[in-house]
């Protein structure tokens, strides 16, 4: 059986700097009837784990580690006996959330996750946070973002540990060479693709946020 993008929305807090906010969150879950990911275990570890209904969770792997896309990780490792997975550049943010408990392997620049038949490539897409990466699933047409990429734009840099060039030169560099049909599955809100983002890096790099 063919690998499958099933979609949780979950609901909590974000906070960083001092400042608290209200969010939603796109938790995904790539997987057969069998075994799966999950890509970012926000808020809610038991609407997680029912959104599993039984498979085998291989791995929880982090876009990035503010704590909204963190902060129920433990929880359904716990629960579910998957490994957390988290790009090392991330580790003082996810500190911060989890202070006492580490995550339990790395992501790195060009690693491949294999998970019913498909592969997820990560890509290292730092700015809007030092470890934050995304997941090329070709096989899926698919990019998952975290909070990259959104549908109109970069992610966010005026916070703590974000750099708006940075966050530019990754999206231009590992993301919009991708294929234009490339679905763009994000941390928050609605999907794009890719070349409907494309054309917008000019008036991005000219707004400067």
């Amino acid at each position: 059986m063919a690998a499958r993008i099933d979609h949780l929305v979950t609901s909590g807090t974000f906070a960083l700097d001092g400042g608290e906010w209200d969010v939603d969150n796109n938790v995904w879950i790539v997987g057969d009837d069998t075994e799966a990911i999950v890509i970012d275990a926000a808020h809610d570890a038991a609407a997680i784990e029912a959104a599993l209904n039984g498979r085998t969770l291989r791995a929880i792997v982090c876009t990035h580690a503010h704590n909204d896309h963190i902060d129920a990780a433990p929880a359904l490792a716990a629960a579910t006996g998957a490994p957390i997975l988290l790009h090392p550049d991330d580790l003082p943010l996810w500190k911060q959330t989890h202070p006492d408990r580490a995550p339990d392997g790395e992501l790195a620049d060009g690693q491949e996750l294999e998970i019913a038949g498909t592969t997820l490539q990560v890509l290292h897409t730092p700015g809007h946070a030092p470890g934050a990466v995304c997941l090329h699933a070709p096989g899926l047409a698919t990019v998952f973002t975290g909070d990259t990429l959104f549908q109109g734009g970069p992610g966010a840099t005026g916070r703590s540990f974000s750099h708006f060039p940075t966050i530019v030169a990754s999206i231009r560099d590992r993301l919009l060479t991708l294929a234009p049909e490339t679905t763009v599955r994000t941390g928050h809100g609605d999907s794009t693709t890719i070349g409907a983002e494309a054309p917008h890096l000019d008036e991005w790099i000219a707004r400067g946020h």
